[in-house]
């Protein structure tokens, strides 16, 4: 007996990759823009995510129990959610709605189509896009940091906590009223915008993190960010000014889109030619919400569109088994 061998299935060698070390470092590299929108913002950005990050960790736990599924904690993806909701919302979002759009990220967009792995679309993106629908209002008014209005504070109005301040154009609502933007306030995030937007410098710190760990690729980022800059030289209106440009790249949550969303693995392509495509429809898509709608922005729906469309991409772009021909007349 001792001279047989013992055959398992495969995969025979582990990695020490798995869910858990993944999401881990996905929240570890969105923590330069979150401390950045504290001091940005104040202790209200933080409320906001402590309620996005609770509503969405209390959601999946009793979803489990009252399912009789098995609970599993400590796979940070329910924090990841909740997180990354935060990070696309304005600071002065209602308390009760941002734990609404937990609730919703969580309950319909992932439990309820099987839990994680299942999604069809990402969770936090869908959740913002249905507090979008259901509160217009709310969800377009962005105050401007305390950075650039001292002003801002944080305080009581019966009993209820609000934020004082002056709301104003996001730079993306300024190039679209023709006006310059300040790029180098916009790259640092001295501006005013969603709660974990405003920053390119602090994103692009945690993309690099990203990437140095090789949890994500810059093969959808990259080419979602290229095409939407050539679709704007063309079709943007303002020819090679590098102002509008860059502003455009800059501003909004082009740079969160890119790499901490449209990468996310159950939601985007596996095939390097998909997440390709993948890429080039985003930033096509993009360009289309900027220039050709009524709004300024257009990251959230070109992605959750993008989303729908990853098993066809997926069907498209598989690679063929050696020595099968592709399908012809039906054939």
């Amino acid at each position: 007996m001792s001279d047989l061998f013992n055959v398992s299935a495969a995969p025979h060698k582990r990695s020490p990759i798995t869910t858990k070390t993944i999401m881990q470092d996905v929240i570890i590299a969105l923590i330069p823009a979150s401390l950045f929108a504290i001091f940005n913002f104040g202790l209200r950005a933080l409320l906001v995510i402590l309620a996005t990050v609770l509503a969405s960790c209390i959601t999946e736990y009793l979803y489990c129990r009252l399912m009789k599924k098995p609970v599993n904690p400590w796979d940070y993806s329910d924090v990841l959610t909740g997180l990354l909701l935060a990070l696309n919302l304005p600071v002065s979002i209602p308390i009760w709605m941002a734990v609404l759009g937990g609730v919703f990220a969580i309950l319909i967009v992932k439990m309820l189509y099987g839990g994680i792995g299942q999604n069809f679309m990402n969770p936090a993106l869908a959740a913002r896009v249905f507090l979008l629908i259901s509160f217009p209002s709310r969800m377009s008014t962005f105050v401007l940091n305390q950075v650039s209005s001292p002003g801002i504070k944080d305080y009581l109005r019966d009993g209820v906590l609000v934020l004082d301040g002056v709301s104003g154009a996001t730079p993306l609502g300024q190039l679209k009223s023709g006006e310059t933007v300040d790029l180098l306030k916009m790259f640092v995030g001295h501006i005013g915008g969603t709660i974990g937007e405003t920053s390119a410098l602090a994103l692009i710190i945690g993309a690099a993190y990203l990437v140095y760990r090789k949890v994500i690729s810059l093969r959808i980022p990259l080419t979602y960010i290229v095409s939407f800059a050539v679709f704007a030289l063309i079709f943007g209106g303002h020819g090679f000014d590098m102002n509008f440009l860059l502003g455009q790249v800059l501003g909004g949550g082009l740079i969160l889109g890119a790499f901490f969303m449209a990468t996310d693995y159950v939601t985007s392509p596996t095939t390097e030619k998909g997440q390709i495509l993948f890429g080039v429809f985003l930033g096509v898509l993009t360009g289309l919400f900027r220039f050709v709608g009524s709004g300024v922005e257009g990251v959230s729906y070109a992605i959750i569109i993008g989303n729908l469309i990853v098993p066809l991409i997926d069907k498209v772009t598989r690679p063929r088994a050696f020595g099968k021909e592709r399908v012809k007349d039906g054939k």
